[in-house]
């Protein structure tokens, strides 16, 4: 089960058991018929992901309609190698990011399948304790850059000094959001994260 801190920073005090009542196939998919109503949910980025929530000690997909509060990441693909220790990876980077490095991370853990895989479970940050949603950018829409105007590739061509300016433009306490970008950026460096591009940097 979770640590008390865990329970503390990751579900505000609530006490839940870390066993899914579901279980996913090879590509990621929902295999419980009866939870199916949640693929037709977009969360963005290649890998699967779904909306959750906490109910009656326990985490669920979000039905169509509900608030979500945290993002289920369950292993990708099967293409990928040791793919099912992807989501442990994703937890344990995090950790080391957020204990050892001091980087400001959304709160995140494992969660279990009913065949016992693991499942990166994160809390939304972009939803406030009242259910409101902040309005979020990622830096390739600030930048102006679409797979239309430039391509297929058009999050991954350029540099992190493209960001970097755009954060000087559009966000008023700057140079505190320079750092708060800049310590990432030298941690995804250090541990090889070849997935840093500007979809997965945004302004709030």
């Amino acid at each position: 089960d979770y640590s008390p801190k865990a329970i503390k920073t990751l579900f505000d005090g609530v006490k839940i058991t870390c066993k899914m009542d579901l279980s996913f196939d090879d590509d990621g998919k929902v295999k419980n018929s009866a939870i199916n109503y949640a693929e037709s949910l977009s969360i963005s980025g290649a890998q699967e992901k779904y909306p959750a929530i906490l109910d009656e000690g326990k985490i669920r997909i979000a039905k169509d309609g509900e608030r979500s509060m945290y993002i289920l990441k369950p292993a990708p693909l099967d293409r990928i190698y040791l793919r099912k220790q992807i989501p442990a990876n994703e937890h344990l980077t995090m950790q080391i990011a957020s204990q050892v490095y001091g980087i400001d991370t959304a709160q995140n853990g494992l969660c279990f399948t009913t065949d016992n895989h693991p499942v990166y479970i994160t809390k939304r940050f972009d939803i406030m304790p009242d259910g409101s949603k902040l309005p979020m950018e990622d830096f390739a829409s600030l930048i102006g850059r679409t797979d239309k105007t430039n391509g297929d590739e058009y999050k991954y061509e350029g540099s992190y000094d493209e960001i970097a300016k755009a954060i000087v433009k559009y966000i008023p306490a700057s140079k505190i959001a320079l750092e708060k970008f800049l310590r990432p950026a030298v941690f995804n460096y250090i541990f090889a994260n070849g997935d840093a591009h500007r979809k997965n940097f945004s302004a709030i």
